[in-house]
């Protein structure tokens, strides 16, 4: 006989209320096996195709761990301190590229750019306060990421427990499966299996739709010679996740700076829009629907919300839960809000609706 329904939400609730207290807790101590658990999680599929191709486990997952520190290596040596540099140049020049815009508008129109005007004066206080909030805004930030993860936890810790959590994903993932309870087994499975499908669609496959088109971005930029070009391809790529806000940002402040750098070279300038438009075009027929497909995803507004939340609340730990949280929050309702609609409280006594006058 089953548990009674409120004795079950009660075991549910409990174990919620168990892992939140977890993370508040245990926040800085848990964030190396969280981070080896999502890459875990993202390079199985790649780990089980080895396997498929007649490697044994640890072969597929040592190829996988060697080619994963030596891009993390190049990245480390190369890219990020290059990012880091142009993100900080990008923010401290703010001020000289506003007051080129303001000459500019002053040449063009200058009855509305007069010295007393509101839009000369905002212009003039803009740039002096994004140098000054804005510099102390991304020393913060990388001085907080740097506190966070630091040089032992990524180069020590994360791979380690990278390559064990991998090593034994499948028999975790079986003997997860055997202690579930006997009556909800299939419902739970079922509802494992969408979740899983959520983030493949999101972490998976929208996170690899932003890796390409970063990539994409930052190296046409610099290739065509854009200042900040890697800066601005970076961001573009990171906030891709959301429809069309990546080549919408990205694409206003590359033409911006192309407008200030290449102003009378309209080549130049038509060349790093296309490169925008290219992007999307490629991204929309041909990157989303193969790599992300059909599979449900996470609306935007919801992830955003618990990208914030979470943060806010537990710190760097909650950014690492927010997707999978958020993922599991939006496929348990859409699991209640089936059972509601199939249950007597929704439809009532009538047996069949078509028969209802």
């Amino acid at each position: 006989m089953a548990l009674p329904s409120h004795t079950q939400v009660r075991y549910w609730a409990a174990s919620a209320a168990v892992f939140l207290l977890l993370l508040w807790f245990l926040g800085d101590v848990i964030t190396p096996f969280l981070l080896g658990g999502a890459i875990a999680y993202c390079l199985d599929p790649l780990a089980d195709r080895l396997e498929n191709r007649g490697l044994s486990r640890v072969a597929a997952v040592t190829i996988i761990s060697v080619l994963a520190v030596l891009v993390f290596l190049a990245m480390v040596l190369l890219v990020i301190p290059m990012l880091i540099d142009q993100s900080t140049s990008f923010v401290l020049n703010i001020p000289e590229l506003i007051a080129s815009l303001q000459a500019f508008l002053m040449e063009q129109f200058p009855e509305i750019m007069e010295a007393d005007s509101t839009i000369n004066q905002s212009l003039a206080s803009l740039g002096e306060t994004i140098r000054s909030k804005g510099g102390a805004l991304l020393s913060a930030i990388i001085t907080s990421f740097q506190g966070v993860v630091n040089i032992i936890l990524l180069v020590l810790f994360v791979p380690v427990v990278t390559f064990y959590l991998l090593l034994d994903w499948d028999h975790m993932i079986a003997r997860i499966d055997d202690l579930l309870p006997r009556d909800h087994a299939p419902a739970i499975r079922r509802i494992a299996s969408d979740i899983d499908k959520t983030l493949a669609g999101f972490i998976r496959g929208q996170g690899t739709v932003c890796l390409i088109l970063g990539t994409f971005y930052a190296v046409a930029l610099m290739a065509v010679g854009l200042q900040f070009g890697l800066f601005v391809g970076a961001l573009a790529g990171l906030i891709s996740f959301i429809p069309f806000v990546g080549s919408i940002v990205g694409g206003v402040l590359s033409i911006g700076l192309a407008l200030f750098q290449f102003w009378g070279e309209w080549f130049w300038i038509g060349l790093v829009a296309l490169i925008f438009i290219g992007g999307q075009a490629v991204e929309g027929n041909v990157l989303t629907p193969k790599l992300v497909g059909g599979s449900v995803g996470l609306h935007p507004v919801w992830l955003i919300f618990s990208l914030s939340a979470f943060g806010s609340v537990f710190g760097f730990v909650g950014l690492l839960v927010a997707v999978p949280v958020s993922a599991s929050i939006g496929v348990l309702t859409r699991f209640l809000i089936a059972e509601y609609k199939g249950g007597r409280l929704y439809r009532g006594l009538t047996e069949n609706d078509d028969d209802t006058p």
